[in-house]
């Protein structure tokens, strides 16, 4: 009876402590993610290594981001949500901790493994089936919003942060800087008391018939190779943008308006567009959330998709300058984050919430093969051409993709469908 009265409490308005634990713990996570194509060219002139080798350390930490995703959901469904995140943020800890002392590239596509694995559990899977339990059902999709907007927050106040340390001390500190943060974060944990399962949602059969229903069903399969895309166009650009501006953006001159607001080289603008994406990602990533209370997601989505596609094409086939890359920044933060509340408010309206952090993860593993994708070959491509011309046009065919992928989904609750339920 307690335990219902406070499932009801929370769920009364759109802010409660769930969704500001959640955003706390969301914001460290990503400010952290965001930073790594920062240590590209540092790691990779002390040890004289390929831009392969980073990329494919970074690569390895999507996939394994995408694999953790739903083992943490099913671990959160059947442990808890606490113990599934408070596990994600040692695992997270440890792996930057020891990243640290890595000095060959097979240690650190080792240790990003570990770094995958706490990024999934103190990210988007398991925190937002949480923030979508305690928020009522009119306010579900902004309160899936918020979250994820935290991760831009977080995605603004990272690098810039990372880039400010790297000048000041050895990139290994700012790893071990970065674990201390993590473990901070999980104190957090305290507000982090999510109302219990309605067992009588619709998934109130166990958790393996569930997912055997959702895979015969073709809509989760668009979704999920819908969400691809998304992964290859975020990873790439947060792991190889930085060090694409810096060696590719003509200079900041005196008379630039970037140079009177301190951005003095090309190294500086790849940190700062990083933040600027953030920034501009907050209010997209509300803006989406809003309107998939009110309108059909999976044309947002596929109107989200043609317009990165048009972006980034129309970005590669202009020169490539400051001006550029302040614009660019600021059209694809504007979409960045976007897909996330609408593809995992369309995974929780579908198939229900009770087992959203499984299903949710299962979609985000095809975002993550996306995000390895474009680490490996943006590294890959580069060391072959010294050039990411190719890589940037695979993003523009994926994504053009996803927009075609996203029209035949049926956004239906998967019980009203009567042709679901003869197949099932």
């Amino acid at each position: 009876m307690i335990h219902a009265e406070h499932s009801s409490r929370i769920q009364t308005g759109l802010i409660n402590p769930v969704l500001i634990a959640g955003c706390i713990i969301i914001l460290v996570s990503f400010a952290i993610r965001a930073s790594f194509g920062l240590f590209q060219l540092p790691i990779a002139q002390e040890f004289a290594w390929p831009r392969e080798s980073f990329s494919l350390a970074i690569a390895i930490q999507n996939l394994f981001w995408g694999i953790g995703q739903p083992i943490f959901g099913a671990v959160a469904e059947r442990y808890g949500d606490r113990r599934a995140i408070f596990a994600g943020g040692l695992i997270y800890a440890l792996g930057l901790v020891l990243s640290a002392f890595a000095i060959t590239p097979g240690q650190h596509q080792l240790l990003e493994m570990l770094v995958g694995f706490g990024i999934a559990g103190t990210g988007f899977g398991v925190i937002l089936a949480v923030v979508g339990r305690a928020a009522p059902e009119k306010h579900r999709s902004m309160a899936l919003g918020i979250a994820t907007a935290a991760g831009s927050a977080g995605q603004i106040v990272g690098p810039p942060i990372a880039q400010l340390l790297i000048a000041q001390m050895p990139w290994q500190w700012v790893f071990i800087i970065f674990a201390g943060a993590i473990l901070a974060s999980m104190l957090a944990l305290r507000l982090f008391r999510a109302p219990q399962r309605d067992q009588t949602d619709t998934s109130d059969e166990p958790m393996r018939v569930v997912l055997q229903r959702a895979l015969k069903d073709p809509t989760f399969w668009f979704i999920f190779i819908g969400f691809f895309s998304c992964g290859y166009q975020l990873a790439f650009i947060t792991a190889h943008f930085p060090a694409f501006i810096t060696e590719m953006c003509g200079p900041v001159t005196p008379d630039s308006l970037l140079y009177v607001i301190g951005v003095t080289s090309a190294s500086g603008l790849g940190a700062i567009s990083i933040a600027i994406i953030g920034f501009f990602n907050i209010g997209g990533t509300l803006l989406a959330g809003w309107l998939g209370n009110r309108y059909s997601r999976k044309y947002l989505l596929a109107s989200i998709y043609l317009l990165r596609t048009l972006v980034s094409a129309a970005f590669i086939l202009t020169p490539i300058t400051p001006e550029t890359v302040v614009l660019f920044s600021v059209a694809m933060g504007s979409l960045w984050l976007a897909t996330v509340p609408l593809t995992s408010g369309l995974v929780a309206h579908i198939y229900g919430l009770k087992y959203m952090g499984t299903l949710y993860g299962l979609v985000f593993f095809s975002h993550q093969l996306g995000g390895f994708l474009g680490v490996w070959l943006g590294g890959s491509m580069y060391d072959l051409y010294n050039d990411y011309t190719v890589v940037w046009w695979v993003g523009v065919g994926v994504g053009a993709l996803s927009v075609l992928i996203h029209l035949p989904v049926k956004e239906r609750p998967w019980e009203s469908r009567g042709d679901f339920a003869r197949a099932g």
